[in-house]
């Protein structure tokens, strides 16, 4: 038996998105993608002109999901910054934060 199968412990990650990220449906594309993974959290506009996203679950997923990401929205993104830390527990859905 592997120990790869053991299941990681669930992970949050802010990701912050810069580039012609606002007025082209990236909150809404983001929110569609997310609902096809076990994640949850939330998409927002930041008044500088990025976009944050906060989610939790599992790594793996998070990275599908993000990968997903880059493959639907890779034309308007210029630059990723992204921070991991332990999962919160307080995030229960994904929703578009205004």
């Amino acid at each position: 038996m592997s120990s790869s199968a053991e299941p990681k412990p669930p992970q949050r990650r802010e990701v912050h998105y810069s580039g012609a990220v606002q007025g082209v449906g990236f909150r809404y594309t983001v929110r569609s993608l997310a609902r096809r993974y076990r994640v949850a959290g939330y998409v927002q506009n930041l008044p500088d002109g990025r976009v944050r996203l906060v989610v939790e679950g599992e790594p793996d997923e998070i990275g599908r999901l993000l990968e997903a990401v880059g493959e639907r929205m890779g034309n308007f993104i210029r630059h990723v910054e992204q921070t991991i830390t332990p999962a919160r527990g307080d995030l229960k859905d994904f929703e578009i934060r205004f």
